[in-house]
């Protein structure tokens, strides 16, 4: 680039658009800026010089300058914003997906059949750990009223509890009174209420479904999630049995080498209550990014049934005592196949998706 001077500011002016315009890459275009407007540059130098000069002549000649050098930086800009748009274009264009040409190869190209995505078969293979344990698969509606999802859970209405639940209520009926449930746990209530009335206790059941939180989406959490919820209703049933159920399960579904462990935590309808966490699959235990560096990872929630629930829906506590516990499907597919950030599920990104065809 040549000296500037006052003389010479619109040449070089003309010279620098010209060198931007050619500049073929954001990293060109960086160096190019550091070269012509920078703190090096011919322009600050001659900013500089500016002080030998009388006033008057100063603040004609700082405006000259400052005029030439606002044109220099709006011809970096503009040509920024281009580059910027040609890289995009570029990077759409490498992943594009021309549908056109299967269509019009599809006598050659074999088209391959749909499958089940990983939510849905981590779902299948739950069912069929818990029905080689004895137990039977039941569902429930997504859309609850605050009874089975509150208050027949020992959750009455402004109970602290409830912040535990960041809940989607639904416009229908007076206000707060239907939401789309929060947990799989509202389904316990259903099929106890029907065990009761049909006298078809004991109970031992899983409830897989779908499930809904005003979560922000991180790599072990999503506003829309799957979980399954587990319920033993029987006579002489403790917390050994609890903690068994749970073992035999992480063993069957994750492999022998993983193990499971019970920590005290607080749940309304359950007491005692504990959350259960299981070795962390992606680094066996040594500690990284998903585990929080803690070498487990945890998987849900369990206790023996509160008194106040059994209450809730008319079963004897008297004779019948129970355990339950609840834990995320997408939290198991990630931990099973090693997925590091949760949010891969829902991207839809092809790539990630033929992992599990």
């Amino acid at each position: 680039m040549v000296d500037v001077s006052l003389d010479n500011l619109d040449a070089v002016v003309a010279q620098c658009v010209g060198a931007i315009s050619d500049a073929s890459s954001l990293d060109s275009l960086l160096s190019l800026e550091a070269e012509m407007v920078g703190k090096r540059s011919p322009f600050t130098a001659l900013q500089k010089s500016l002080g030998s000069l009388s006033p008057d002549e100063r603040k004609s000649a700082g405006a000259q300058l400052q005029a030439a050098r606002q044109r220099v930086e709006e011809a970096f800009a503009t040509r920024r914003t281009s580059l910027a748009a040609e890289h995009r274009i570029a990077v759409l264009e490498a992943d594009r997906l021309d549908l056109g040409d299967v269509v019009s190869a599809r006598v050659r190209v074999p088209v391959r059949a749909g499958h089940p995505g990983i939510i849905s078969l981590t779902q299948e293979s739950l069912e069929d750990t818990f029905v080689g344990m004895g137990f039977v698969v039941a569902d429930g509606p997504e859309i609850e009223t605050d009874w089975y999802n509150f208050e027949a859970l020992n959750i009455p209405p402004a109970h602290p509890a409830r912040g535990m639940w960041d809940t989607f209520y639904l416009d229908i009926g007076e206000p707060e009174t239907v939401l789309l449930r929060t947990h799989t746990s509202p389904t316990q209530i259903h099929l106890m209420e029907e065990a009761v009335a049909q006298g078809t206790l004991p109970l031992h059941a899983v409830m897989p479904g779908r499930c809904y939180r005003r979560d922000t989406p991180d790599a072990r959490h999503l506003a829309s999630f799957h979980q399954i919820e587990g319920l033993v209703v029987d006579e002489g049933i403790t917390f050994a049995d609890l903690a068994g159920t749970i073992e035999t399960f992480t063993r069957a579904f994750f492999g022998p080498d993983i193990t499971s462990r019970l920590r005290p935590a607080y749940f309304p309808f359950t007491e005692p209550s504990a959350e259960f966490e299981i070795t962390c699959t992606i680094c066996r235990g040594a500690g990284c990014r998903t585990c929080s560096q803690t070498g487990w990872i945890e998987l849900g929630g369990c206790g023996m049934v509160d008194p106040a629930v059994f209450a809730a829906v008319g079963i004897d506590t008297d004779r019948y005592s129970g355990f339950a516990f609840g834990f995320g499907i997408d939290r198991c597919a990630q931990m099973r196949h090693g997925i590091a950030d949760m949010r891969a599920i829902t991207e839809n990104d092809v790539r990630f998706l033929e992992l599990f065809s």
